[in-house]
């Protein structure tokens, strides 16, 4: 969809930086405390796991997990998007993200874009109160162009998820992560940044990307809404299902709980370095963090906690080497 065409290619606006371990705060306390991935993390029921030879980013030539999944979660349903009708509640759409808050995409949203956004071009329903919705995997696919056409100004753009059923992916992350002196972060733009790093952020223990985040600058321009679901998901026809943000109810689905209160495992970043959840047992979020959105403790060693979900983010770049 729209969303997401641009979410896993480059960008000359998402150039890479190259930052010292100072100005991240990394304190080094990481290389003493080396945690393996584990792949028996991972859900079984839609994702397939190997080891293979791998090269990593600085050239170390190791060993990598190869993980491949058919691109759809088995530990939640996905949707709903749009909803149908401007008297619809919340549970008949998804959420919207806008200036690091999160809103339901329910009738009354969609009702008061124009006043939302400030801009009276915004009517996306009929005389009836009827939504446009995207209701055709060509619509679905058109919309998605960079370059959408004036006829789907004012739609919500939903990808159903039988327009995928044929999709798998395949990552590579280094089993044995491996700290680099210098990070790579990530351009604040949406799409993946340029030269060979990875525009996937990481990979969630179900098997779901972690995307890079949504262009929504470019969707609201073109006067279209792609929601995400309740899950801080949505699809299109190329990457297949993924995330753009990490919503309250992840906890709700497949995670890895810790035996000390310290927020749960979600994924792994492309580096091989854990993604934890934002808040721990008690709610509290880590004030510690680097720029990456990362730090270390003595029992995971160097970790990262995703950022809210209404930054249509998730962390802020790789302090490990990465497959290439």
């Amino acid at each position: 969809m729209f969303s997401c065409n641009s979410c896993s290619s480059d960008s000359n606006d998402d150039t890479l930086e190259e930052i010292v371990n100072d100005e991240t705060g990394n304190d080094g306390e990481s290389e003493g405390i080396l945690v393996d991935v584990d792949s028996s993390y991972f859900t079984a029921d839609n994702v397939t796991i190997t080891t293979v030879p791998c090269t990593l980013s600085d050239g170390t030539e190791t060993e990598c997990y190869q993980i491949v999944t058919s691109s759809t979660p088995s530990d939640h349903e996905m949707g709903p998007w749009c909803p149908e009708n401007i008297a619809d509640g919340a549970e008949a759409g998804g959420i919207w993200v806008e200036a690091g808050e999160v809103y339901d995409v329910d009738g009354a949203f969609v009702e008061n874009l124009a006043t939302f956004y400030n801009d009276t071009h915004w009517q996306m329903y009929d005389t009836n109160g009827d939504i446009y919705v995207t209701d055709t995997q060509e619509d679905c696919e058109n919309a998605a162009n960079p370059n959408v056409g004036t006829e789907y100004e004012n739609f919500c753009v939903e990808c159903l998820p039988s327009y995928i059923t044929d999709i798998s992916q395949t990552w590579r992350i280094p089993i044995t992560p491996v700290l680099q002196d210098n990070a790579v972060l990530f351009g604040t733009g949406p799409g993946g940044p340029g030269n060979n790093a990875p525009s996937t952020r990481g990979v969630a223990l179900n098997g779901i990307e972690f995307s890079a985040p949504a262009p929504v600058d470019n969707i609201l321009g073109a006067y279209t809404l792609a929601p995400f679901d309740d899950a801080g998901g949505h699809i299109n026809v190329h990457q297949g299902y993924h995330y753009h943000a990490a919503t309250e109810g992840m906890a709700d689905r497949h995670v890895i709980a810790q035996d000390d209160g310290h927020s749960a495992l979600i994924g792994y970043a492309l580096d091989g370095y854990g993604i934890y959840e934002l808040e721990d047992a008690d709610g509290n979020s880590p004030t510690d963090l680097n720029e990456l959105r990362g730090h270390s403790d003595d029992t995971r060693g160097y970790h990262y906690h995703v950022d809210e979900a209404g930054n249509n983010n998730f962390i802020n770049g790789l302090q490990g080497a990465y497959a290439i």
